[in-house]
């Protein structure tokens, strides 16, 4: 199993974190061996705190936030931008909501929203929008662009349909994106847009190859990062050495889209990227840039620096690692790690303020790649309530999870569902501890589990009572996954079964093709690799199967589950696992009687069930097997079982003058050998 880190996109990251298991664990008989997960470097994704000191002049963003703004708008040639009275239109840097119409997207409940697919993040035939023009047929390059209106707003939160804030059909851009990482023209600006717009017909599709050639060309500065006199950010800087920081790839971005005649605003503020530490507050100057750009008649969010690649942990050195997730992002994502000057730029109605942009969960681009909708609680310090918390995520179905609280995932308990997973934690220690969590597609043909959310949990006390066993492997308990698997209609659908008696039964109806073993482990030294199937006995109904399990004292246990396919002469593979519990110190339970290689599938022994047998006793036996001709007892002397009129195996024998017993069967009336099916020991006197 793979674990890739993304961690929050400040800068462009390399992949990170990454576990390696082995595709499955596997036993031969009786045993696992489950593999150990192996850290590699963590990722992360782009940007920084790189912007250039904005102006000193505070304004009031209408949200109760008093923030540094940008600098005056310039024209193409890099003046300030004369005021033109007459007109009136000034640059957005603060203004106040026209009107009172919001428009507001209602979907259906209940749908999934729209993902990497066909269409862009998306499912079903959407309507990719007409933009010939017509949004900015009327702007010039020298204007300022409209400032947002209620018309642009999107409702907050989100919605959980699109991923989007315009719907984009990717296949229909597979030619121009082609195109655009081609294109080599590093002249002007004037003339690489030129080229570029060759391909492109629509507002949208010029919005897109200049988005694409952005990303796929110029690279994130990682010297200019960590010096800011060595930093170039002038488009025409940018566009020559092909290398900037986010203000770098913000001001080419707008100068590109202003050539090509598409209205784009340049946009300032705080990001939850590299760097970021959760919890941290956010003051001073702001850290990041990106850009607005007007399409169908709204605004539309997207990050170049972002969409460009990752930077290692060091900051050292970038790969480009295109990242279509930030592109016209909805702004109810985007606002998830960008907080712009002017939250009048969150296009959001209602907007957030800093202290709910401080406080709210970061969800990574990976998060909604994955297909992940939701994630309780939303706030990113957890604080424990008797010693537990509890995290849940919704997602589409098929997903899987697993989980790291300072590194190891055993304290706690995570359980699949239907639409996501839910997390039982038990901290083992005070203070703060940082939390994990890790999700993969189950149809991916990669182990790769990518870190979606990360959460710091404050722990009070201790409840030194979830102390779980070292071999319980997460997720805990059956599930979607388990029935794929062929375990269906579990006797016991929760993951934890509790026992006063340290006895349990567990039956599950079994799919086409399964063979399963079972084997029982605990911490301590009670149960050795040859005992752990000992005190189970299976029992097999034609597709019913049953486990009985005996517990040999006191204390937490696990129960594991392995298969194959019966046409596989290969070994058995872990599926999933039980915890059992049992706090009755005067359970003693003996294990089950040994059996032979000889002992089928289809036998069912009902008396006796316990291995350890009192000296110098009749014992009654009866047992269950078909296509057997006779059955003997060995013990001081050989007794014969009859079979009864409703196919059991029946009789009694004496325990005097042994210490051994066998069972042996004569499986064809031809042949005059038996074989040993079980053994059991007599009490010593």
């Amino acid at each position: 199993m793979h674990w890739y880190h993304a961690w929050p996109e400040h800068l462009p990251v390399s992949p990170g974190s990454l576990l390696h298991t082995p595709a499955a664990w596997r036993t031969s008989g009786a045993s696992a061996s489950p593999g150990h997960r192996a850290t590699q470097v963590e990722v992360r994704s782009a940007t920084g705190q790189d912007q250039q000191p904005s102006s000193t002049g505070l304004k009031d963003d209408g949200n109760g936030n008093s923030r540094p703004q940008p600098p005056p708008k310039r024209a193409l040639s890099g003046q300030q931008t004369p005021k033109e009275p007459h007109k009136q239109k000034e640059t957005v840097t603060s203004y106040t909501n026209e009107g009172t119409h919001v428009t507001v997207e209602i979907h259906p409940k209940g749908t999934s929203p729209q993902f990497f697919k066909k269409l862009s993040f998306g499912k079903g035939p959407w309507r990719t929008p007409s933009l010939r023009g017509q949004d900015n047929k009327a702007f010039e390059r020298t204007e300022a662009p409209r400032p947002p209106s209620t018309k642009d707003l999107h409702v907050y939160p989100w919605d959980k349909f699109s991923l989007k804030s315009l719907a984009v059909d990717l296949q229909k851009f597979e030619k121009l994106d082609a195109y655009a990482l081609k294109v080599n023209n590093k002249g002007s600006v004037e003339e690489l847009v030129q080229t570029l717009l060759k391909q492109a017909r629509t507002d949208l599709e010029k919005v897109r190859v200049i988005w694409m050639w952005i990303c796929h060309h110029i690279e994130y500065d990682v010297v200019g990062f960590h010096n800011k006199s060595l930093r170039l950010c002038e488009p025409t800087d940018v566009l020559r050495t092909g290398k900037s920081v986010c203000e770098g790839y913000a001001g080419l971005f707008q100068k590109m889209c202003r050539v090509a005649g598409i209205q784009c605003m340049k946009l300032s503020g705080y990001s939850k990227g590299y760097g970021y530490k959760i919890g941290q507050t956010f003051q001073g100057n702001s850290d990041h840039a990106w850009n607005a750009v007007y399409l169908d008649g709204r605004w539309h969010l997207l990050d170049s620096t972002w969409g460009s690649g990752t930077v290692d942990d060091a900051s050292t050195k970038f790969t480009f690692r295109y990242n279509e997730f930030y592109f016209l992002t909805h702004p109810a994502l985007f606002v998830n790690n960008h907080f712009p000057d002017n939250s009048n730029w969150q296009l959001l109605k209602p907007t957030l303020t800093l202290k709910q942009f401080e406080s709210n969960l970061q969800h990574n681009s990976d998060f909604y790649k994955l297909g992940l909708l939701a994630a309780h609680p939303q706030t990113a310090l957890i604080q424990t309530e008797n010693g537990t918390a509890t995290i849940s995520v919704e997602c589409r179905p098929s997903t899987l999870f697993t989980f790291k609280l300072e590194g190891t995932d055993k304290h706690g308990l995570l359980t699949l569902r239907k639409q996501g997973m839910k997390l039982e934690l038990y901290p083992q220690k005070t203070g703060r501890q940082e939390l994990q969590i890790f999700a993969r597609p189950s149809k991916s043909t990669e182990d790769v589990y990518t870190c979606v959310l990360e959460y710091i949990v404050e722990c009070k006390s201790v409840d030194k009572s979830r102390h779980f066993p070292k071999d319980l492997h997460q997720p805990v308990g059956p599930s979607w996954f388990t029935e794929k698997q062929g375990f269906l209609r579990p006797s016991h659908p929760d993951p934890i079964i509790h026992t006063n008696d340290g006895r349990c039964s567990l039956t599950f109806t079994l799919g086409k093709d399964i063979s399963i073993l079972a084997s029982l482990h605990t911490d301590s030294s009670s149960l050795s690799e040859e005992m752990s199937r000992q005190h189970i006995m299976q029992i097999q109904r034609g597709n019913q199967v049953e486990f009985k399990v005996h517990l040999p004292h006191a204390g937490s246990f696990v129960l594991k589950f392995f298969t194959k396919k019966k046409s596989d002469p290969g070994s058995y593979s872990f599926v999933f696992n039980y915890l059992i519990t049992c706090l009755n110190t005067e359970v003693k339970w003996p294990a089950f009687p040994l059996r032979y290689s000889k002992w089928a599938e289809g036998y069912e022994l009902l008396e006796p069930l316990s291995r350890l047998l009192p000296a110098n006793r009749n014992v009654q036996f009866k047992l269950k097997m078909q296509g057997i001709s006779k059955v003997l007892v060995q013990a001081g002397d050989t007794y014969t079982l009859t079979l009864s009129r409703d196919g059991f195996w029946e009789g009694t024998c004496n325990t005097a003058g042994c210490t051994e017993l066998f069972v042996m069967v004569h499986e064809n009336a031809n042949h005059g050998y038996y074989s040993h099916i079980l053994k059991y020991d007599i009490e010593t006197q």
